[in-house]
């Protein structure tokens, strides 16, 4: 694992700290946070993913040996999957991923803001998605924001490409809580307490529930719910 991705185990918490330079996430580091965020359940209740620069992600960058792009569309397509593969660690890990965004906020780093289950932005965070500025169609961010945001916020910032600011974001639904910048790292602190204090069957089945139901129709999701509610509220761990 490189210095441009920290991961840090911290009790309960795995700390996953965003660090190279510039600010951006290379595909390597995409895919080395995957593998972190897939696997945490083993020994963490929750994931704390935030930066160690002024920004929290200025975009995705090419690894720095990985050469020109295929020419060939087949054979460029797998050239990124660790982007597509990270968003979907994200839907997928077992436990919750709390994101803390500084700075700004780009391409990438929007998509993955806004994928994380909570996430809190400070009061001067900026967000965008600068793609189609770089002649580049945004449908690898898009794949992330479908489910998260309305259409029309989606397609306002695709096609301008200007940033948003820390409270519009949250009226489109990219962050749970907007604070004052020097009240961020009390107010997360606050939240890991009280989220590290639930069961972990509850912390878990949570997020399972809201994983999976959304894509079932209304008879499943309540079924599902139905099992899911006596399977968690039997564990001993509830009991505790």
């Amino acid at each position: 694992m490189s210095d441009d991705l920290l991961i840090n185990q911290n009790g309960r918490i795995l700390e996953a700290t965003l660090n190279r330079d510039d600010g951006a996430c290379s595909d390597g580091m995409a895919a080395e946070l995957s593998a972190a965020m897939l696997s945490a359940h083993e020994t963490s209740d929750m994931v704390l993913l935030r930066s160690g620069g002024p920004d929290f992600c200025t975009g995705r960058a090419r690894n720095a040996d990985a050469g020109p792009p295929n020419p060939e569309a087949y054979g460029r397509r797998p050239e990124y999957d660790s982007i597509f593969n990270c968003y979907k660690a994200i839907r997928n890990a077992q436990v919750p991923i709390v994101g803390v965004i500084e700075g700004r906020c780009m391409g990438f780093g929007t998509a993955v803001a806004s994928l994380c289950d909570v996430s809190f932005a400070s009061s001067t965070a900026t967000f965008n998605i600068p793609e189609i500025e770089h002649n580049v169609m945004p449908t690898m961010v898009m794949s992330a924001l479908y489910d998260r945001i309305s259409r029309n916020a989606i397609l306002w910032m695709t096609y301008t490409a200007q940033f948003i600011g820390a409270e519009r974001a949250l009226s489109y639904g990219f962050v749970s809580q907007v604070v004052d910048a020097d009240k961020l790292d009390a107010e997360v602190e606050e939240f890991c307490k009280i989220l590290l204090s639930r069961p972990r069957p509850a912390i878990l089945g949570l997020k399972e529930y809201l994983h999976v139901a959304p894509r079932m129709d209304e008879l499943g999701a309540i079924d599902y719910a139905r099992s899911l509610h006596s399977m968690v509220n039997t564990a001993a761990d509830m009991k505790k």
